[in-house]
């Protein structure tokens, strides 16, 4: 999560608090909308430990154009 964090940081030109909390943020509107198996995965994936491939959050990405 802590890629993620800065590239929202540098992005947004914010500081890494205001970073963190609006990744949270986003992390926690998604897992509570996605359905439990994409849901599932969003930890994994933000923190760069999980994959994706093969997953029904693969094929998000590929509806998505990810």
């Amino acid at each position: 999560m802590d890629q993620l964090i800065k590239m929202v940081q540098e992005r947004a030109n914010i500081d890494e608090g205001q970073a963190r909390s609006a990744v949270q943020t986003v992390v926690g509107f998604l897992k509570e909308r996605l359905p439990d198996p994409i849901a599932g995965q969003i930890d994994g994936v933000v923190s760069g430990k999980g994959s994706t491939e093969g997953s029904p959050l693969d094929r998000v990405g590929g509806i998505l154009g990810g």
